[in-house]
């Protein structure tokens, strides 16, 4: 039952790490070499968040590796992508030790990406309250309803774009659920699919808000210009399964109860892990 009252914080535990390891140019390191740049990094992000916002309930959801089936969908999927720096990928599992120390459910399935469960999540959690999600991913614009809201990072410490279907609308002209229409006729130059070439964001947005979809499209190509009808017509298959791989899924194999993300850090509880890894003076953040 929607309680008012409860804020959930649903947290894109990738896109904190990577963002607080690029912000960090000190190369924190403990005695034995083990860096913390991207784990201090990700603190100061996520307690800015949590005071910004005032949640009474947060979840981190993770990657849990590169495969997922969208990779098995398409072998080209997110293959541009560099590996994650050297000095990076032993703080993957120790920032999650820290959101763990704070009493935060760390959430990730093999075979997922760490959006599906953020998803997964929004949808069941926000039969409860309302739900934000931290991230710096556009393509979680997908996922909002009147429950919904989807909290852009942009540059810089508590920088943000809050994001309801109305501000989705006034910017880009597009409802939430329009936007994996748009990733399967644009592509995502980040995560390495093309969608139809030719066709850019300027002309799928115009298509969109004639047609609805697109399936709409699909079934007024008659109506269109000749190139435009072209372009398509040639792309058929990898429009289809470009759209296949924008779809965040819902229906991931998790559970996460609301009681379990109560947000109830306590300096004192957290001090041993923060000062294990000397991120201690983080804690006067908590407040």
């Amino acid at each position: 039952m929607l309680d008012r009252s409860n804020k959930i914080l649903i947290v894109d535990g990738m896109a904190l790490l990577f963002r607080g390891y690029y912000a960090q140019a000190y190369p924190r390191r403990l005695p034995d070499g083990t860096p913390t740049n991207a784990i201090f990094g990700f603190m100061q992000y996520l307690f800015d968040a949590v005071g910004t916002f005032g949640p009474t309930h947060v979840v981190a959801c993770w990657d849990m590796g590169s495969k997922t089936f969208r990779s098995e969908l398409y072998e080209g999927y997110k293959a541009n992508r560099p590996d994650a720096p050297a000095d990076l990928v032993p703080q993957f599992g120790l920032v999650k030790d820290l959101v763990a120390a704070l009493g935060i459910p760390n959430v990730g399935v093999p075979g997922f990406e760490a959006d599906d469960c953020i998803g997964t999540l929004s949808r069941k959690l926000s039969e409860e309250g309302r739900v934000y999600i931290l991230s710096a991913d556009q393509d979680l614009l997908q996922l909002m309803d009147d429950r919904i809201h989807v909290v852009l990072m942009k540059k810089g410490r508590s920088h943000y774009r809050v994001y309801d279907p109305e501000s989705l609308r006034t910017e880009k002209g597009l409802a939430p659920h329009q936007i994996v229409e748009l990733k399967g006729l644009t592509g995502d130059a980040s995560d390495n699919y093309p969608g139809v070439k030719g066709i850019g964001e300027k002309t799928a947005i115009k298509l969109l808000t004639e047609y609805g979809s697109v399936d709409g499209i699909l079934e007024n190509l008659p109506a269109l210009s000749a190139s435009v009808r072209a372009k398509i017509e040639s792309d058929l298959d990898m429009l289809h399964l470009s759209r296949t791989l924008a779809q965040i899924r819902l229906d991931v194999p998790i559970e996460c109860p609301l009681g379990e993300c109560v947000w109830r850090a306590s300096s004192e509880e957290a001090h041993p892990v923060f000062e294990k890894f000397r991120l201690h003076s983080l804690l006067k953040m908590i407040g």
